[in-house]
């Protein structure tokens, strides 16, 4: 079985929504489906089947989440060296295509989140980054075409 790395921030919000997902969101499936239930004729009642459809979503994340935090490998980004681009850090980099500077943490899949500046250690963009250190131009394949990327800085998360 395949390890992940996991920052702590990452694993106690995943270990949250998977509580989340076994007691509020079954409940919430359950009153679907005895509503659903209560209107008669299984057999052809459109209300049952989405709420079937519902609760094997449900579950089929449950099982993802357990996966994932089971194979968790937490790594403390406190005590990470910042002289190269590693998970858990935060990147300042620009493009030197765009002149366009961006500051991510580098995460795991499921902790990635562009809003909150989160981004996966396994995007292309930042894959060719990793072991690299400030000042390194790095020629980097995304969808677009090849961009340059010039790392700027390379810090701990507050």
């Amino acid at each position: 079985m395949e390890r992940v790395k996991i920052t702590q921030e990452g694993y106690d919000r995943l270990m949250s929504k998977l509580e989340d997902l076994k007691g509020r969101g079954r409940r919430e499936v359950a009153d679907d489906l005895e509503e659903a239930a209560s209107h008669g004729d299984l057999r052809e009642n459109a209300d049952y089947d989405a709420a079937k459809e519902k609760q094997g979503m449900l579950e089929a994340q449950i099982r993802l989440y357990e996966d994932h935090l089971g194979r968790a490998d937490v790594v403390d980004v406190k005590n990470l060296n910042t002289d190269r681009v590693y998970f858990g850090l935060i990147i300042k980099f620009e493009n030197l295509n765009t002149e366009k500077i961006s500051e991510y943490q580098i995460v795991s899949e499921l902790e990635a989140d562009l809003k909150e500046k989160r981004i996966s250690a396994t995007a292309p963009i930042i894959k060719p980054l990793l072991g690299r250190e400030v000042g390194d131009i790095v020629e980097v394949m995304i969808g677009s075409g090849e961009i340059d990327i010039e790392i700027l800085e390379i810090r701990l998360p507050n």
